[in-house]
């Protein structure tokens, strides 16, 4: 595994992380090989939400956690909140904190060591944010803060108000939902790619040392879901492929290296409760993709170059 220390934390980080969100369905059993099969592979970073199975994500977490004590002090665990499922969103200061406490009481944990703020509340205004932000901090809480889903302008107003600095913008990023990228190579271009749909994200939080983090890496949009062997994407999975063959190990390794190539340093989320895939899908760290392979991907999700 390689590791990267987040910038503005003391936080080393492994540069592929586990995300939570599937473990809901699964038993105390398989949670705990799970999580001891991701620090077997270096992974130290562990993705939840307070949404994640209805809070059942993060209780399977903390049960895992009552069972080896010991697995705290090699964990980075980060949560998120401000989800009121099918209702609304809610970046209140009493529900910021009550959000915590609740995910610190089923994941077993005196603390959280990042908190992200899930999607952005119309009506969140930032100062109540930065008052519950100082208030988990003091409190020894929460250690560092983030967001999620949020566009630079989010971020600034946010940062204009809050003490702490924002480290983290986890954002949906896959070869094939990559608007991102898209807008900023097609700039000055009439044609849909040069739309800028969030603000020319992925340069501010570089200009900002604001680490990006990837959900959905293998996954086109959500009625589609996985691009890969998605018959929709047959240009896509045949370049894959051929790239897996070279390499000796599987497409969805291959898409995994193709967001490790981007000099953003982007933190991919896997979402995976299988052994065998989340074991495949590390080996993405030494597979290095040259220039050439990565625009071939690029292209071969559908999308042109000006």
């Amino acid at each position: 595994m390689e590791y990267i220390q987040l910038p503005k934390t003391d936080l080393n980080v492994s540069r592929i992380a586990l995300g939570c969100m599937r473990i809901a369905d699964k038993s105390v059993d398989e949670v705990e090989m799970l999580v001891k099969k991701a620090l077997d592979l270096g992974i130290n970073f562990f993705d939840h939400a307070d949404i994640y199975g209805g809070g059942k994500s993060e209780e399977l977490f903390g049960e895992v956690l009552k069972r080896h004590p010991e697995y705290r002090e090699k964990m980075i665990i980060q949560t998120k909140c401000g989800i009121v499922p099918g209702k609304r969103y809610d970046f209140s200061k009493e529900y910021i904190i009550n959000c915590v406490n609740e995910s610190l009481k089923r994941l077993n944990v005196d603390y959280v060591d990042i908190l992200l703020l899930h999607r952005p509340d119309a009506l969140g205004d930032p100062r109540e944010v930065a008052a519950a932000f100082q208030e988990l901090y003091e409190n020894h809480k929460v250690r560092y803060f983030g967001v999620s889903n949020h566009t630079p302008y989010q971020i600034q107003l946010l940062q204009k108000y809050c003490p702490y600095p924002i480290i983290i913008n986890q954002l949906q990023l896959s070869i094939v939902h990559s608007v991102m990228i898209d807008s900023g190579m097609n700039m000055n271009m009439k044609e849909v790619w040069a739309q800028d749909k969030d603000g020319g994200v992925l340069d501010f939080c570089r200009l900002n040392d604001i680490t990006i983090q990837a959900w959905s890496v293998v996954q086109a949009s959500w009625a589609e879901g996985s691009f890969i062997d998605h018959p929709d994407y047959k240009k896509l999975n045949e370049v894959l492929a051929a790239l897996a063959k070279e390499y000796h190990v599987t497409k969805a390794t291959i898409a995994i290296a193709w967001l490790l190539r981007h000099p953003a340093m982007i933190q991919p989320i896997l979402g995976t409760t299988s052994l065998q895939h989340l074991e495949e899908s590390v080996q993405a760290i030494d597979v290095h993709l040259t220039r050439q392979q990565w625009y071939d991907l690029y292209l071969a999700s559908g999308k042109p170059l000006p």
